[in-house]
């Protein structure tokens, strides 16, 4: 070449650049806290280009929902097919654990592997079957869950051809070909784009015959498409929209082709199009001097370039949050989801999530223990609780309930704990209703039966609506009905009361066995064959008047304040614990002395005892286990049965004679028997002998 000459024209690629859909982070953060946890392994994604469709705008690769994995399992890559607008294109994400080991990564190295496998995939001939694997793809990120922020940064790994390609001609579409090849290759392209086999296939062979008829073939077809007075081009979707300069795709397709075939001079085909048909004005025709240099051999592998350059030309990473576009509510889910999400990652892989946040939980009082579960159940990510409540606020209450403030007194507690859940978490799926419980040794006028009897009916129909109950009220009577309805209706049942500076929680056990379906099927051994007693099961009288002639420190709820928060902690722990259960409301009850300090493997929750018994003045907690009483006034198989057979008749009774339940269990006379028990003690200087009692 003479000095005179001009130097050959490097051949100059517009870069390709990405786009995320918001969608794609919210699926990723899904996936991130729901199964990959501390897993930083690859994972494998699929993103998605098409070729350029306006004058002014080049198509990004992008990124969507669907291109996380599928299948969980196996975290297998999800493929889209037959969509025009949609190529799929093979990638592979680094996410790592900590902002410092995102910045710590070798960026190099990891190009150099993706580019590595391009390169494999040229020689052996894959990326003839699936082209797209030229446009293969590299993303390392760093999500910080907490404030939904992302870091990320896309590199497009480019085989760099020593001596790079020089451009010998480049030109629109419609100035290099004639009239007649011209409307043959536009409609070949169009025949291709609108074929659900090929229109997401972006490499592909153009020949033209001598009579100006286009065709349009696979790269594994390249032999066929050899011959005489032919034209053949190497076309592919171009995602730029630029007039001189062809998009990224062509810099692997190059290397391709000097790989498989050995030319040197290539002529080119960057297709793009305009309102879904093929647009030749915009698109180019190229032609490339692909040479060797000397002494090369071309089984070389190429160095590599390609990380992506932010909208200034520098190469950082990109930041993204989405804290300000989210939906406030949607906000609020996630962030208090994030640390129930984090137990499953190293302490508790097999929490049930799903089933805590579907359980329906009835809270039956409002007052200061139904304060304490409600908060705490929502802490375990339950979203659905019930109160009820007869009482309003009082001026006394907002120090020791924390659901409540000073503008609440004189609301009802019931529509007031709702309002305050709803203001503390927006997803709340809360409801109160003001109803009083009717209660045994609390008579009633023959006017207000129809009330009562309402009132009963609407308690029956909350507890067969709800997953859970929890017994929450001031007096042991008002816990009657409901325990008894729990029992009848199958329904978990768990108990809070307190003392002075003692608290009691129990959790009730399953309703009769002989009158229970869901017994039926279980295996007796597994369940310690007999049940969990309720909250009357060791009482030897029914439930009495305890508000009548009681001084006001007696009429109150008079306790230590760190009393509730710990009594109902444990009544929601219980809860959970029965929850993730595989027998639920069968489950044994255990004992911490009998259960080798909770370290069992089956119940990553730890034990599940039947009682929980503490006193604060000692700072002491003991864990008891009671069976179901035959004689029980609220749940034995006696009661159960009269209640079904009589219905309200029997609750009337229950009501209003105070000896009908003792009755009716047989305690009446359990009593007479005790009481005519009399033993008959002699002087000791009556007799030196030893008298002897039979028992």
């Amino acid at each position: 070449m003479s000095e005179t000459e001009a130097s050959p024209t490097v051949l100059q690629f517009a870069p390709l650049y990405s786009s995320v859909d918001e969608g794609f982070w919210h699926s990723f953060s899904s996936l991130k806290l729901d199964k990959l946890g501390i897993d930083d392994s690859p994972i494998p994604i699929t993103g998605f280009y098409g070729p350029c469709s306006h004058p002014q705008v080049s198509n990004h690769l992008t990124l969507l929902s669907e291109s996380l994995p599928l299948d969980e399992q196996s975290l297998i890559a999800s493929t889209s097919h037959g969509n025009r607008n949609k190529c799929p294109v093979p990638g592979i994400m680094y996410n790592t654990n900590t902002l410092e080991s995102f910045n710590k990564l070798d960026k190099q190295s990891l190009l150099k592997a993706e580019a590595n496998k391009i390169w494999d995939d040229i020689q052996s001939g894959k990326a003839l079957e699936d082209p797209a694997v030229l446009s293969r793809f590299l993303v390392i990120s760093f999500a910080d869950l907490k404030k939904w922020s992302f870091r990320y940064w896309f590199a497009f790994p480019a085989l760099v051809l020593d001596p790079p390609a020089s451009l010998i001609e480049l030109k629109p579409a419609s100035e290099y070909f004639s009239s007649e090849e011209a409307e043959s290759v536009s409609a070949a392209c169009n025949e291709w784009r609108n074929s659900d086999l090929t229109t997401d296939v972006p490499f592909f062979l153009v020949s033209v015959s001598s009579d100006s008829k286009a065709s349009i073939r696979h790269l594994k077809d390249w032999k066929a498409c050899q011959g005489d007075h032919h034209k053949l081009f190497f076309g592919f979707y171009d995602p730029c929209h630029l007039p001189n300069n062809p998009g990224w795709p062509l810099r692997n397709y190059l290397a391709l082709i000097r790989a498989r075939w050995n030319l040197e001079t290539v002529w080119f085909f960057c297709y793009r199009e305009s309102r879904g048909f093929a647009d030749l004005n915009l698109s180019l025709v190229g032609q490339a001097s692909v040479t060797l240099a000397s002494g090369e051999s071309a089984e070389t592998v190429p160095n590599s370039v390609g990380w992506e350059l932010n909208n200034k030309g520098k190469r950082v990473p990109r930041s993204i949050s989405l804290a300000n576009s989210m939906d406030p509510t949607r906000l609020a889910v996630s962030a208090v989801d994030l640390n129930l999400k984090l137990m499953r990652w190293r302490a508790l892989p097999s929490l049930d999530l799903n089933l805590l946040s579907s359980v329906k939980c009835l809270l039956l009082g409002a007052g200061t223990l139904g304060c304490q579960v409600a908060r705490t159940l929502m802490g375990w990510g339950i979203r659905n609780i019930t109160f009820v409540d007869y009482g309003k606020v009082a001026m006394s209450n907002p120090v020791r309930q924390s659901l409540y403030t000073f503008e609440d007194c004189g609301e009802f507690k019931a529509v007031a704990a709702v309002k305050s859940l709803k203001q503390i978490f927006p997803a709340m799926e809360s409801s109160g209703v003001v109803v009083a419980i009717p209660m045994p040794g609390h008579p009633i006028s023959s006017q207000e039966e129809d009330s009562v009897l309402a009132d009963c009916k609407r308690l029956s129909e909350l507890i067969e609506s709800h997953d859970v109950v929890f017994l929450l009220t001031d007096t042991r009577e008002s816990r009657w009905l409901p325990s008894l309805l729990c029992a009848n209706a199958n329904k978990m049942a768990i108990n809070a009361a307190l003392g002075f500076d003692s608290y009691m929680v129990m959790r009730h056990g399953a309703g009769p066995t002989s009158l229970s379906d869901d017994m039926q099927n279980l295996d007796m051994d597994k369940t310690n064959k007999q049940r969990l007693g309720c909250y009357f099961c060791n009482d030897v009288v029914a439930p009495q008047d305890s508000m009548t002639d009681r001084t006001l420190d007696q009429q109150c709820t008079v306790t230590r304040p760190g009393l509730a928060p710990i009594a109902g902690a444990l009544a929601v722990e219980l809860l959970v614990g029965v929850l993730q259960h595989p027998l639920g409301i069968n489950a044994k009850g255990d004992n911490s002395s009998l259960s080798n300090g909770g370290n069992n493997d089956d119940l990553p929750l730890g034990i599940l005892p039947h009682q929980i018994r503490g006193s604060v003045s000692q700072f002491s907690q003991i864990t008891l286990l009671g069976q179901a009483s035959n004689s029980c006034t609220a749940c034995s198989e006696t009661v159960i049965s009269e209640y079904r057979e009589r219905g309200n008749s029997f609750i009337l009774e229950a009501i209003n004679h105070p000896t009908y339940l003792e009755d009716l269990t047989g305690l009446t006379e359990l009593k007479k028997a005790a009481n005519s028990f009399n033993l008959d003690w002699e002087d000791d200087d009556t007799d030196d002998e030893d008298v002897a009692v039979d028992m």
